[in-house]
Order: C-alpha cells, then sequence, then structure tokens
C-alpha cells in the first residue's frame, strides 16, 4: 500500500481586519499562491489541497495547480478552529493510505526554501506524531496586576542575553498524522518544535501593516 503525505491549506473567504487577505498581492502573486508554490515544490508531498467556502480563492487555487475541497459554511465562521477544516478534508477524501498532513496556512507565506524537507525528516526520523515550528522570543516579557508591571521571564537589570530561551509558535509549518487529526489534535502532547532563527518566522498576515512588512521581507531578504 502506497502511504501518502498531503498538504492542506485552509483559505476561507471572510477576514474582519483585512478584507479579502488570502487573494491580496504579495510580490506579485495572490497571497495564497505562495503556499501552494511552496507545498507543490516538496517531493516529499504527495496532493496539494486548498480547502475554502470562496470562489475567486478556488479558482486561485486552482490556477496554481493546487486541488480544491468545498467548505461548507457551518466551518468557515470566525470562530470555527482549524482542526474541524482539516478533518473535513479527511472525511471528504475518504483515503486509509493518507499518512500524514501538512498544514500551510496562508497567512504565513515566506518559508525558507529547505524548511519542510528539515522538519519532516525530524517528524519521521523519529516517529513523531506531530511536529511543528517556533521561533526564540527575545522581549522581556510581564504583567501588569493592580496597576503594576510584574516581569515574567527577568529580572530588572537583567541583560537580554540573559534571559531564559522562551519559544512562541511562529504557524510557519505543522505535521500531523492523520490519525491525530481525526482524533482532534494539530499539536499532540508530544508535538516535536523545530526551531526556526528566520525573518520569514515573523511574518503572519493579519493587518494591512502586515502585508506592508511581508512585502519588505519579500522584497529584501532571501529565503
Amino acid at each position: 500500500m502506497i502511504i501518502k503525505t498531503i498538504a492542506i491549506i485552509p483559505a476561507r473567504g471572510g477576514s474582519k481586519r483585512l478584507p479579502f487577505k488570502n487573494t491580496l498581492p504579495l510580490g506579485g502573486l495572490p497571497l495564497l499562491a505562495h503556499s501552494i508554490k511552496y507545498a507543490l515544490s516538496q517531493s516529499q508531498i504527495d496532493s496539494v489541497y486548498v480547502s475554502t467556502d470562496d470562489e475567486n480563492i478556488k479558482q486561485i487555487a486552482l490556477d496554481y495547480g493546487a486541488l480544491v475541497i468545498d467548505r461548507p459554511q457551518s466551518l468557515s465562521g470566525d470562530l470555527e478552529p482549524t482542526i474541524s477544516t482539516l478533518q473535513h478534508v479527511l472525511a471528504e477524501l475518504d483515503d486509509a493510505t493518507i499518512e500524514a498532513v501538512v498544514l500551510l496556512q496562508p497567512t504565513n507565506p515566506l518559508r525558507p526554501v529547505t524548511l519542510f524537507k528539515e522538519v519532516f525528516t525530524q517528524f519521521k526520523t523519529k516517529n513523531s506524531v506531530s511536529a511543528f515550528t517556533v521561533s526564540r522570543n527575545h522581549d522581556k516579557l510581564g504583567k501588569i496586576v493592580n496597576n503594576t508591571f510584574v516581569p515574567f521571564n527577568y529580572t530588572p537589570g537583567q541583560r537580554s542575553q540573559d534571559l531564559e530561551p522562551l519559544y512562541y509558535e511562529n504557524g510557519l509549518l505543522y505535521i500531523t498524522t492523520a490519525n491525530a487529526i481525526r482524533d482532534g489534535s494539530i499539536m499532540t502532547e508530544d508535538a516535536l518544535p523545530f526551531v526556526v532563527e528566520h525573518p520569514f518566522s515573523k511574518v503572519d498576515i493579519d493587518t494591512q501593516e502586515d502585508l506592508e512588512y511581508a512585502e519588505y521581507v519579500f522584497n529584501n531578504i532571501t529565503s
């Protein structure tokens, strides 16, 4: 039996802060197209699917070589979690040979060329159930309690380079077994973190300012 790895790109039509963001241009291409092209360039990915409720997005997906799964309106609301979209795609495909799912978010359009191969190799070598990308946070963070700032990850006067390493989920890439997704998880408790220190990890598009920053990064920083 041939075991498959597929990529799923969730791209609904509704967006409050940046209307039509998945179709907006970045570097001369629709935002969505960057994730499609990235997935299609990876030899370990057998098929690329875009899940959408929007006809314009559907046409862009088809134009750039992806397959499309029509997403029902019941799974297209602002509060609908990504896991339900992935589960819907797997249910529609109904293919027992799918072993792993690669989640690519169109709002994280820029990825280092070798990133997927590096993460996928560790995912397979370590027999992981899920893996995801993270980046180190270098900020001095704290909480405001009773109108007083309370440091969280440092003591006053401590040098930034001496901070305890903390990491954030950067959204560039997720890999999960199909069975874990069917069971309701994208990131399992034992998910393998893969550290990415690259300017692309700071690109996450939700506002016009984010898009302008992404355009700057696209034009000035290579992968």
